[in-house]
């Protein structure tokens, strides 16, 4: 509770449910002393499931805040939220600083918590497959990105 009355009202995309996650994720992103940079431009109503949106982008956030807590240089620590609607999808890009190689396993991603379970890469597979959206990983050295388009179907 003291940490969520910290979180100053920074993030305004036009979406009130998405505006509530960025902005208590990425001010305890902050306040960990990772450099933040979040561009996101979205209309108030989103034809996609209020739920669905905050499971995905709270994931993607963790799993990205998480893999810069493990650099020890704090000046190497970086997260990158773009999102935006092009072409009537919803296109969310996330990116973030990691020190890993992230392993695959037959195509997916897996992490190292727990006997390799990844749960939060497997709701975000199932969120993205739910709404028929593409979603690509890639692993650069020092970087790891998330893409992510869903049809908005209006």
């Amino acid at each position: 509770e003291t940490e969520l009355a910290g979180i100053e009202l920074k993030y305004n995309t036009g979406n009130a449910g998405v505006d509530a996650m960025l902005n208590s994720k990425l001010t305890l992103a902050e306040k960990n002393g990772l450099r933040v940079k979040c561009d996101a431009a979205l209309p108030e109503d989103l034809p996609i499931n209020q739920l669905d949106l905050c499971v995905l982008l709270g994931n993607l956030i963790d799993n990205a805040i998480e893999a810069c807590e493990k650099i020890e240089d704090m000046q190497g620590r970086f997260l990158r939220v773009y999102m935006c609607v092009q072409k009537q999808q919803l296109y969310i890009s996330v990116s973030n600083a990691t020190n890993e190689v992230i392993r695959k396993l037959d195509r997916e991603y897996i992490t190292n918590k727990r006997g390799n379970h990844g749960h939060g890469l497997r709701r975000i597979n199932l969120i993205v497959e739910k709404h028929q959206g593409y979603i690509n990983r890639q692993n650069e050295p020092g970087v790891f990105a998330t893409e992510i388009m869903l049809p908005m179907g209006y």
